[in-house]
């Protein structure tokens, strides 16, 4: 069994092309990838609302496109790609997944993961930066 971390893409971005790990600048994002290094897992990709499944160190260009202003048939749609993404990297029956990522990005996938865990579920944002701050020490 491998353990997969998923962290969504957010609005703040380098205004440039850069690997995936490094255009997305907010605090949250970072913050969210420093604490999934720290885990020792298996993979960790990001959902991004344009590319679906990121590698950390795919080189993309900066965009502004968001799920959170997609139609729930545009969020299905887009959650369909990234499970087509996810089965070649990962056994979603048998794999476990972290999602350091909103509601709207989960919505569509949880439904069809066995194992998975939402750490900051239910956390304002301060309250994510907070715990995650306090974890990573």
């Amino acid at each position: 069994m491998k353990t997969i971390v998923l962290i969504s893409c957010v609005s703040k971005k380098l205004p440039h092309m850069a690997k995936a790990k490094d255009l997305y600048i907010s605090s949250l994002f970072k913050l969210s990838l420093q604490y999934a290094k720290s885990l020792n897992v298996d993979g960790i990709y990001i959902l991004s609302a344009k590319y679906g499944l990121l590698p950390l160190h795919q080189e993309i260009e900066p965009y502004e496109q968001t799920l959170n202003r997609m139609s729930g048939k545009e969020r299905k749609q887009w959650a369909q790609g990234v499970l087509a993404q996810l089965r070649s990297v990962a056994d979603l029956k048998n794999d476990k997944f972290i999602f350091f990522a909103g509601e709207k990005y989960r919505e569509h996938l949880v439904p069809k993961i066995e194992k998975y865990d939402v750490p900051l579920e239910k956390l304002r944002i301060g309250e994510q930066l907070r715990r995650l701050k306090n974890v990573i020490g």
